[in-house]
């Protein structure tokens, strides 16, 4: 049986597509949950939508707010981080839009990992004791902590792909970034790794594992994309960590890795042949709430949700000062 809360939360509306026309547009790119406008060769205006995907496949139904949260806590970090490195945002007009500056990206993703779970445990539950060329010590259990957080970078992958796991001696081998920049992606990966395992403990959480992209723009690296999101991070609870670990148990996940398991559990890995089940409303209701969740937590602050009676006026209406 549904809440009120629950129904309300269904009736929402969601943005799936978007379909603008801005000024001095030049390119248009889908992601999986990103829709990304280009204006002119310098500006891009990247709007998050409430499409979810896992398993490199882009479920059938939006989840509501998701796209707000994403936004909002990439936001928050981008600006937390700066710091470390520059980063591509230059403002935030809407909920679900940033804008910024248009970098060409390399094409590999830093995925920072503190422990053995989500998909390396898998791999290291049928046998694999290295990843992307690091070597995973033998006897380790689910979610154990890492004497060190690895890196296990993988291939961006374009439209139709998956990602896929590489070395860094494969990345150097096959030019897909140069020696001299990738040990800098390297560093700074570690060190944003660092900064944000600190501002979730401060809140009581861990940050489990994270993925990074980088561009570069007139010779320089920028940080781009999201950072230490839902989408792009793992999340666990400090205080219910140890016991749980301790005892076997289930961690309680402030990510999308449950939505992941729900759909292992319905028979859906992403492999060819399996069909997508359907999100019924109870289980877009639990994933909107622990997007709802995390944000309030990592963050601190209230979630307020936008109108989202119309989104996509919304948004046209935030950003008339920008396009102006």
């Amino acid at each position: 049986m549904l809440t009120n809360f629950e129904n309300n939360l269904i009736k929402m509306k969601t943005l799936t597509e978007t379909n603008f026309n801005f000024k001095n547009q030049t390119k248009f790119y889908k992601g999986k949950v990103r829709d990304v406008y280009s204006i002119g060769e310098d500006i891009l205006i990247m709007i998050a939508s409430d499409r979810i995907s896992a398993f490199d496949v882009v479920l059938p139904k939006g989840i509501p707010y998701k796209g707000q949260v994403l936004n909002q806590i990439a936001s928050k970090f981008l600006d937390a981080t700066a710091d470390i490195i520059p980063n591509w945002k230059t403002s935030s007009p809407d909920p679900m839009v940033t804008v910024g500056h248009r970098c060409e990206p390399f094409p590999v993703e830093m995925i920072v990992r503190g422990y053995l779970t989500g998909s390396s445990w898998r791999n290291y539950k049928k046998g694999a004791r290295a990843i992307c060329g690091v070597q995973i010590a033998e006897n380790m259990k689910e979610h154990q902590k890492f004497d060190s957080p690895i890196l296990t970078p993988t291939t961006k992958a374009t439209e139709g792909e998956h990602d896929e796991d590489i070395s860094r001696e494969e990345i150097m081998k096959q030019g897909l970034v140069s020696k001299e920049d990738y040990l800098i992606l390297e560093k700074i990966s570690l060190a944003l790794f660092k900064r944000g395992s600190e501002i979730a403990a401060a809140k009581g959480l861990i940050l489990v594992d994270t993925k990074y992209e980088f561009g570069k723009k007139d010779g320089k690296i920028y940080l781009i994309d999201e950072i230490h999101t839902p989408d792009s991070s793992r999340y666990f609870y400090t205080d219910k960590y140890q016991t749980n670990f301790d005892n076997g148990e289930a961690q309680k996940q402030l990510s999308k890795e449950f939505v992941r398991e729900w759909l292992m559990e319905n028979g859906f890995q992403g492999q060819e042949g399996q069909e997508v089940p359907e999100m019924n409303d109870e289980i877009i209701s639990l994933v909107s709430e622990r997007y709802i969740e995390l944000y309030e937590i990592i963050t601190g602050d209230k979630f307020i949700k936008a109108k989202s009676d119309d989104i996509q006026n919304r948004i046209t209406e935030n950003l008339k000062n920008f396009i102006k």
